[in-house]
Parts: structure tokens; sequence; C-alpha cells
């Protein structure tokens, strides 16, 4: 029996469960460059070039090892743009097709799409457990049972036993299962990061950015600087370039910020792991043999596993576990627009203007500017969900629904009331300046409060904390930021809310 085995944009892994079982001789294997996965939001130009190039090539190695590829680029004749379009194409083209077999999709809009595939084509559609992941979709549900709240930390320890990694027996290596507290280490001066490996890019990149550069003009993002690479060699290269340059460090200064530091000790490894060119189970493995022979310290590579054995695999269990109304939670009632300057990068705020710099220059930035930058901004000024929400999945090369949607609106900006984040992780400029030297080179003083001059992270803190105090005020991690609350007088607590509205509504102006 002759079929058409789908592979997705973000499936570009030769052990996918779609292609075990692929008869050379028969079967066809679709990939397809289309308009309605490249613009459902309006992708960074470097996250489209990355993702058509590594499908390039992917399907020129299936090829090249005696495959049937069916592959159609953006600008063929003939192309329907739509993932559905193209497979109905492929089984109205060949009539021994008898059906169609897909590796699980990674966002809901998409299997909501594919669940309806068999009726639409009239052939059988089968779609198959992506098990690159370590916990599949049924372990997390009956890991997380009945709980309303649930807690990375303690998902984390089951998977670090389950998976031996870091483990002593039936101990964590080092006695300790979590090093955060080593991990927050601020830049020492003229710290210099690791050098990177720079990428030649073929003739097929080349062609896909000139492509891009003039189908998607009016996206996000430069292409002055594309550093991704675009094969599982390139990425597997990479990775062993971190191993042995940045993971050493990487753990003391995994949550410091630098002013033009785009990438200081960080893997830049999950756009390929999201994309299948790595595999996190390599991944971890080889961190893990990094320790084991003395190439790195725990705390780094224990917080480095973490990342990816703990909090994609987890936030992955938690979008599937509360999807669709995940995406109406809106528990703090935030109704601002997102500020222009989140795509400018025209902002007197140094901090904002470095990470949206960075951002749009790599489609990249690391998880602290991500979280306690743009997200903290955007908690602290109460902007919509759904519009900070597609910022992200927009912005970043390895933003995928799955793992931007729990990670904004539940971590970042804490629209969900609590599903897994113990509270909201507001900050006033003060955490800032403490992990990062952003604010030297800032307009605003971070050292004052409130008045002409003042950061606005700080006021918007405090406005923060008086808009939601009837909902947070009982929150036990609240209870010391609250006390401090108290302390300020009905005049400061009115001068706060004064600054805070007019700075904001300045935004929208």
């Amino acid at each position: 029996m002759a079929v058409l085995r789908l592979i997705l944009g973000d499936q570009l892994s030769r052990s996918l469960s779609c292609l075990r079982d692929a008869d050379k001789e028969k079967d066809v294997i679709l990939l397809a460059e289309v308009r309605e996965e490249a613009t459902y939001v309006r992708h960074h130009k470097q996250k489209i070039v990355f993702l058509f190039s590594a499908m390039r090539h992917f399907a020129d190695d299936l090829s090249k090892d005696g495959y049937e590829v069916r592959y159609i680029r953006y600008d063929d004749d003939g192309n329907t743009h739509s993932l559905g379009g193209e497979v109905k194409r492929a089984l109205d083209e060949r009539e021994d097709l008898e059906g169609l077999i897909v590796t699980e999709c990674g966002e809901y809009r998409l299997a909501e799409e594919m669940a309806s595939w068999s009726r639409r084509f009239g052939r059988s559609v089968e779609i198959r457990e992506d098990d690159r992941f370590f916990c599949s979709l049924k372990e997390f549900d009956e890991w997380a049972g009945d709980g309303k709240t649930l807690r990375m930390e303690y998902f984390y320890r089951d998977m670090r036993r389950r998976t031996g990694l870091l483990m002593e027996g039936d101990a964590p290596a080092g006695g300790e299962w979590n090093y955060d507290q080593e991990n927050r280490k601020r830049l020492p001066k003229e710290y210099k990061a690791p050098e990177r490996k720079t990428i030649r890019h073929d003739e097929t990149t080349k062609d896909v950015i000139d492509l891009v550069d003039a189908a998607f003009a009016d996206h996000f993002g430069s292409l002055e600087d594309f550093r991704y690479g675009v094969t599982r060699n390139q990425a597997r290269r990479q990775l062993d370039d971190f191993i042995e340059t940045s993971l050493p460090n990487f753990g003391d200064y995994q949550d410091a910020m630098g002013t033009g530091e785009d990438f200081l000790n960080h893997s830049l490894l999950s756009a390929y792991i999201n994309a299948g060119l790595l595999l996190p189970r390599e991944v971890c493995e080889a961190a893990e043999e990094a320790y084991r022979d003395g190439q790195a310290p725990l705390n780094a590579v224990e917080g480095f596993i973490r990342q990816i054995l703990g909090w994609r695999e987890f936030i992955r269990g938690v979008y599937w576990r509360e999807m669709p109304g995940y995406k109406d939670d809106n528990a703090l009632d935030a109704k601002r627009s997102l500020p222009a300057f989140y795509w400018t990068g025209e902002t007197d705020m140094h901090c904002l203007a470095e990470a949206i710099r960075n951002t749009r220059d790599h489609a990249y930035a690391h998880h602290i500017q991500r979280l306690m930058v743009t997200g903290n901004f955007a908690l602290l000024a109460g902007v919509v969900p759904a519009e900070i929400e597609e910022w992200y999945l927009i912005v970043y090369a390895d933003a995928y629904e799955w793992v931007e949607l729990p990670n904004v609106r539940g971590m970042a900006i804490f629209a969900d009331g609590g599903v897994f984040a113990s509270k909201p992780y507001a900050a006033s400029g003060s955490y800032i300046n403490r992990m990062s030297d952003y604010c030297k080179s800032c307009t605003y003083s971070v050292s004052k409060k409130i008045g002409e001059g003042a950061c606005p992270f700080n006021y918007l803190y405090w406005d923060f904390l008086i808009r939601h105090e009837d909902r947070l005020r009982s929150n036990q991690r609240m209870s010391l930021v609250y006390g401090n609350l108290d302390k300020k007088s009905a005049d400061d607590r009115q001068a706060i809310t004064e600054q805070a509205t007019e700075f904001l509504d300045s935004l929208e102006t």
C-alpha cells in the first residue's frame, strides 16, 4: 500500500514517527512552503528563512537517500498555499496513494484542521504520536492528575528520575535537584563572551533569503545578519561549540544582560530543537557528558538541562492540557494596547531598546530579556494578552504556540491567574539594574522612584501592585512587597498612580 507522508516545518527529524516505516519504493513524502503557515502571524523574516531553507535541505537529504519527495516551493506554480490544499492536491494527482500518515502537530489550530482531513479528502489519515519529547501528553496528564495548580519543579524531579539524567542512583547529582541560586551572577566588568562560530550559507539559503526579502518585505525583522544553521550537521556543530566554549560559564551568567551582548553564554539551540534538527535527548546527554568528563560545572549543566527536560516538556504539557480555553484567560483584566515601540525599538528605556534591537536583528533574545524586560513591561502596563502573545509568536525563531503561549500567558503576564506560576513575575528597575549594565546608559534614573526622570519600571511596578491589590494581597509570596506598599502614604500612592497613568497614556499618542 502506497501512502503520502506529510512532514511539517518543525518536524525535520529523520527519526520522526511518520517516517519510520516509509517505503522508498512506494510512498511519497510531502513538504510544502505555504503562505497560510508563513503568515497566520507575520513571522520574523529570519524565522521564515530558517524554516524554508532547513526544509529544502532536509528534503534534498531525503531525496539523496532514495525517498520520493514531493517538495512545494513558495513560488511554485499551482501552490495552493495551505497544508490541507497541498495534501489534497497530492492525493488527487496520485490515485495509488491510499491515505496519509503524519506526526501530530504542535499547535492546536492545526490539530483541529487535521482532524477534519479524513472526511474532507475521503482517504484514511493516521496521526502518529510525536515521540521526540521525553514525556508523552498522556504521561503528562497522568502526572498532573486533577490538580488545578501545577509546579514545574516537581515535574522536573520526576523527569530526572525517569530518564536518569544527572542522577546518582536514586539521588540527584551533587545532592541537590536545583542550583538556580548559583546562576544569578551579574557580568563582571570587561567580561568577554565566547566567540560564536560563523556559518557559511550555500546557494539554497541565499535563494531563500532573496525570496523572503521580496515576498515578506513588510514582516518584522532584519535579514542583514542571518546566523542560523539550516542542516542537521550545522545544528550539531553549533551544539558541540556550545558545549565546548559556552556551557562552562552558562550557569553563572544565564540571568545576566549586557549592552551589545546579544548572546553571552546562551546555547542558541532552541530554534534547532523546536524545528527537529536536534533532539532534546541528545542535547541533554551532551551536556551531562560534559559534566561527567569535568568539562563543565554542575550548576551550569543542571541549569541547562532543566530548561529542556523540565521547562520545555512541562510547558508543552500545560499547553495541550489547558487548550483551547487557555487562550481566553485574562485574569488581571489587561486592556492596554501593545506599545508601538515593541515593533520599532524606539524608546528611551534602554533595557527595552536593547532587547527589541536584539530581537529585530537575530529573531532571538534570551529568557531573562523575554521574561523580565519585554514581558515584565507588558505585565506592569496591563497589555492585552492576545497582543503581547502575538508579538512573541511573531518575533522569535524558536516560537511556536505550544511553547510561546504558556510562557507568555502563564509566566510573563500572569493572565492565567496562576495555573503554574505561584505569583506574577513583576519587578521594578532595581532587578534590571542588578542583572545588567542597561541602566548606566539610560535616559531615566533607576535610583529615582517617582518624579521627573524616574525609571518608568519603578512607578509602574508600584502602580501594578496598587491596581491588583484586591487579587494579589492574599498571595503569601506577595506579602513582603505589600508590606512595603503599606509603608507608602496615601499621597505617595496617588502620585504613583497619576505618573503611571500619564506615562502609559503617552505611549498611545
